[in-house]
Order: structure tokens, then C-alpha cells, then sequence
């Protein structure tokens, strides 16, 4: 039945055409496109192909990646609250950024920084993370429990726009890469988990608050 990682949609789904040699489907209630489980790497492969991520804060590049979704995030923080970066991978940095702004913010990632979280954030922030989620949905309700009331979470992850354009889209030549978020994908996170969408972009970034 290929149910959907995310809403658990049970019908059948319709398979999505990409250039590699790989199976995805559609989910057709929340939009959500995800690998067949067949295709999923064991977290020892995951963590090799990780490995080779060179990101830190003295690299310019990345930090100008960052921004993109830092940038419109700070509309939302202030001095004084706490934060989560989770999926910070090897080389943490927006947690390095925040900082210099007064703003606290914890590293976490289940594979480098599995460090003990504290159980409620004022912010969450994921970075090229959530096309990594085997299991979105529970993964994302289990942030959500560790967010505060009125408290924000912020997402940069690649969305698909069209079938055509994703069987050629750079995302899917990434073996990592399983869960791809559509613009109905957000809404449907906002009507599943009671969040509001404060800010979205074309194409990677978006900002809900928890009602």
C-alpha cells in the first residue's frame, strides 16, 4: 500500500518519474513525494555520505546559505530566548551566528551532536534537514511537543514544484535524500499540527508559529 510517511495515506500512489535509479511516490493528500523504503540507506551509509559535508562557520559560502533562512527568521527571535538547530550536522554553525545576536541556541543531530535536549524551545530551526526524515511525521510531531506555545519553527528545505521538474532535480541525485515537501505540503502541516505559516518563500524557506 506504500503508505504516506507523513499523513499515512493509505491509498494507492501514484509513482513519480526521476532520472536515477531510484522509486518515489506521491502522496495524493498532503503532496508529499517520498522514496520507496526499499531505497532507504542504513544509517551507517547515511553517516558515510555525510562525512564528506565540509560546512562551518569559516566557510563563506555556507554561512551565506544560512542566512537565507536566518535572515527572515529574525523578524520572529529576540534576545533572550532559547533555540534549537536541529540537524546541525558536523560542523554546527547558525547556532554560532545566533549568538552573536544575544540568542541562545542549542546543537542537535542524531548522528554528531546527539547531545540531551531540554524540553521546551522558544525556536526551532532545520536546515537541509526535514529530505532526510524517514519518518516525518513522527519526527516533526516530536519537535513540535518541544516547542512553546506561540513559538516558532523554521525550515529551509528544497520544495518540488511540478513532476517534470523534479525528474531531473538536483535533490534526488542525493542517496539522503527521502522526503520532498510541496507548497500543499506546508499547508497541511499548518492544518495537521496547528501551526500558522508566518513566512514562505518560492522555493526553500518556511517560518510557522505553534497556535
Amino acid at each position: 500500500m506504500n503508505p504516506c510517511p507523513l499523513c499515512a495515506n493509505t491509498q494507492p500512489k501514484q509513482t513519480v518519474p526521476a532520472r536515477v535509479a531510484r522509486r518515489y511516490f506521491l502522496c495524493p493528500e498532503c503532496r508529499l513525494i517520498f522514496l520507496d523504503p526499499v531505497h532507504l540507506l542504513p544509517l551507517n551509509e547515511e553517516q558515510q555520505f555525510y562525512d564528506t559535508h565540509e560546512n562551518s562557520i569559516d566557510d563563506p559560502g555556507y554561512v551565506g546559505f544560512l542566512l537565507r533562512l536566518l535572515t527572515p527568521a529574525m523578524t520572529f527571535l529576540r534576545p533572550g530566548m532559547q533555540g534549537l538547530d536541529f540537524g546541525c550536522g558536523p560542523g554546527p554553525t547558525l547556532s554560532k551566528l545566533l549568538a552573536r545576536e544575544g540568542i541562545a541556541c542549542d546543537d542537535y543531530d542524531p548522528l554528531f551532536f546527539p547531545n540531551p535536549l531540554q524540553a521546551q524551545y522558544d525556536f526551532i530551526l532545520s536546515s537541509e534537514c526535514f529530505e532526510h526524515l524517514h519518518r516525518p511525521a513522527a519526527e516533526i510531531s516530536a519537535l513540535l511537543a518541544r516547542l512553546v506555545p506561540g513559538g516558532y519553527l523554521g525550515i529551509m528545505t528544497d520544495r518540488w514544484q511540478s513532476e517534470a521538474q523534479f525528474y531531473d532535480w538536483h535533490y534526488t541525485r542525493d542517496p539522503t535524500h527521502c522526503s520532498f515537501f510541496h507548497r500543499a505540503t506546508l499547508d497541511w502541516l499548518c492544518e495537521t499540527f496547528a501551526l500558522s505559516l508566518c513566512f514562505v518563500d518560492e522555493r526553500r524557506i518556511a517560518i510557522f508559529q505553534k497556535n
